[in-house]
């Protein structure tokens, strides 16, 4: 009865409503499910620390993409958003995707409606368009190329010079790539809410403290945190600068899961978040990623729902768009 009543309440509550026992050990249980059922679980930086610890792969939407594209598994229990989850399902149409709630949305995704995108695009017929992974199915079947952060000054680079480009949907990546390849762009006005939020006055107090410390930012940023960042790139990017650099702090512009991964991988790196404009937020963190809890996982393993459904004409046109930054990112 109680699963009936909770399957039930899916679509409005966004994930499965049980109560359970409070002396389940979901590590365990999780562990005992995804043997049973051949089940892999992948996680973005974002995520929880303790769904990050028990993941059997953790990186950015360039590395679950090609994760997802690759995996033998016969169930995906996707640890992220949904746009991820779905890129895995487009990817995988035979298999079972899982998503913990399907509530964890985007707002970069939700700043690109596909109505009116699909009105721009008609309006430039003879651009080509590059969207960000962070998007809809509808809007990857618009699309050319998908690319993340992390390939997606290649995938520019990659296209002829006298092709005019659509870049969609975030405004402050986009900026940043035509300074980086030199090319113009018609940009659609799309942003981050939590790239949007870091305070440039704080972080140059911040800095103005730790004299040692470098600031490093995601391209999601807006132009005058990326002007004072000493790197700038991907949150894989990101990760690995950390790692590697001689520097021992670091002020990071991004959101501020990724710091749980950084301090696991460079222990003996000192790591601010960078602060917010408003006193009393966690503007830093997404709060659509940090709907996904361990007990969420757990439901959606054990009973298989809230599971990602996409119709097979709209996956047709948007893999395409996928396997081309795939093809281009190898």
């Amino acid at each position: 009865m109680k699963l009936s009543k909770a399957i039930e309440n899916l679509e409005d509550k966004g994930y499965l409503d049980i109560s359970l026992d409070t002396k389940i050990d979901y590590i365990e249980a999780i562990n005992t499910l995804r043997k049973e059922k051949n089940a892999v679980i992948l996680a973005h930086y974002y995520q929880r620390p303790e769904i990050q610890d028990i993941a059997d792969f953790v990186g950015d939407s360039l590395a679950l993409a090609q994760k997802a594209a690759e995996t033998t598994a016969d169930m995906i229990v996707f640890a992220g958003v949904h746009f991820m989850a779905e890129t895995a399902k487009i990817l995988n149409p035979t298999k079972k995707v899982v998503l913990p709630d399907l509530k964890a949305g985007c707002s970069l995704a939700d700043s690109c409606p596909p109505s009116d995108f699909e009105a721009f695009v008609k309006q430039h017929p003879n651009h080509i368009v590059v969207s960000y992974v962070n998007t809809s199915a509808e809007i990857k079947a618009l699309t050319d190329i998908v690319c993340t952060s992390s390939n997606a000054e290649k995938i520019i680079n990659s296209i002829p010079k006298d092709q005019p480009i659509i870049f969609a949907p975030d405004r402050n990546l986009g900026a940043y790539l035509m300074e980086k390849t030199g090319r113009e762009m018609l940009l659609w006005d799309g942003a981050c809410l939590v790239h949007e939020a870091f305070s440039i006055d704080k972080i140059l107090n911040l800095y103005q403290e730790n004299p040692d410390a470098e600031i490093i930012a995601h391209p999601e940023s807006q132009a005058h945190i990326l002007k004072v960042a000493k790197y700038i790139g991907s949150t894989a990017g990101l990760l690995n600068y950390v790692k590697t650099s001689m520097a021992k702090k670091f002020i990071v512009a991004t959101e501020a899961g990724i710091l749980h991964k950084m301090q696991k991988e460079a222990p003996d790196k000192i790591l601010i978040a960078a602060p917010a404009k408003e006193d009393n937020c966690n503007c830093s963190e997404c709060a659509f990623m940090k709907l996904n809890t361990l007990e969420k996982l757990y439901l959606c393993m054990k009973y298989e729902l809230p599971n990602v459904e996409i119709e097979e004409s709209l996956r047709k046109k948007a893999v395409k768009s996928i396997n081309r930054m795939l093809e281009i990112s190898k």
